[in-house]
């Protein structure tokens, strides 16, 4: 199997393309204030508050979602809640910066592939993150759109339905991701081809646990590491 046997490259956006991490910490920062708390075990309390979030409102627009998460994380710290900071806190996924290498890879990936976003957050989030990637995406499938939530295989069916309408086979699509929970395992349960972003050198952080097996059929430390490996022919 090589990059180039692929038509259409669909992308997990945020930990992927958009450094969520260093954007949730910082959105954070009003509530950190008031409660002592490490950066790996807030992000590891915020993975875990909103997956269970999203599993039980799959309806709820990801604003909504964050808005949510940050109260349970004040009451979760033993500090007082603030309606105010919630609110911030699930308007701030504009302000999440873009990996440096995303922008330009992307570019050089864009000359190549079809370019599908499949993201957990609203048409509004993604269109506030639109500027930090620099390219335009030839579509853009958002939770809002779908009525759930990734891991739901809801949403890759909706992608691989969508996809199929214009036209591409399955195995002409490869999904492009870091999370091995949001992605890779339904995506595996779908038979979709996956290649994981592992920008963090192993799970953690921001993202749920995995639980059972899991494969990928790339492994790449980047995106940019995907598009010289596609340069380097595959």
């Amino acid at each position: 199997m090589k990059l180039s046997d692929f038509r259409v490259l669909s992308f997990d956006c945020y930990g992927t393309l958009i450094d969520w991490e260093s954007g949730i910490w910082q959105a954070l920062e009003p509530l950190r204030a008031r409660a002592d708390v490490a950066r790996e075990a807030a992000l590891e309390a915020f993975a875990r508050l909103e997956s269970r979030q999203q599993a039980q409102t799959p309806g709820m627009a990801y604003p909504e979602v964050l808005a949510s998460v940050h109260g349970q994380l004040a009451a979760e710290w033993g500090v007082a809640a603030d309606a105010a900071e919630d609110a911030a806190f699930g308007a701030s996924i504009g302000d999440w910066p873009a990996f440096p290498d995303t922008a330009e890879a992307l570019e050089c990936l864009k000359q190549h592939f079809r370019l599908v976003v499949l993201s957990n957050v609203d048409r509004a989030g993604f269109a506030a993150t639109q500027p930090w990637l620099g390219v335009a995406f030839d579509a853009v499938y958002t939770a809002q759109d779908i009525g759930s939530y990734k891991p739901d295989v809801r949403n890759f069916r909706y992608l691989l339905d969508r996809l199929a309408e214009q036209g591409v086979r399955r195995d002409e699509v490869l999904h492009v991701a870091q999370s091995l929970f949001h992605d890779h395992v339904p995506a595996n349960a779908l038979g979709l081809a996956s290649a994981w972003i592992d920008r963090r050198g192993g799970g953690g952080g921001a993202t749920a646990a995995v639980v059972g097996d899991v494969r990928w059929d790339f492994r790449f430390g980047s995106l940019g590491e995907l598009a010289e490996a596609h340069r380097d022919g595959g």
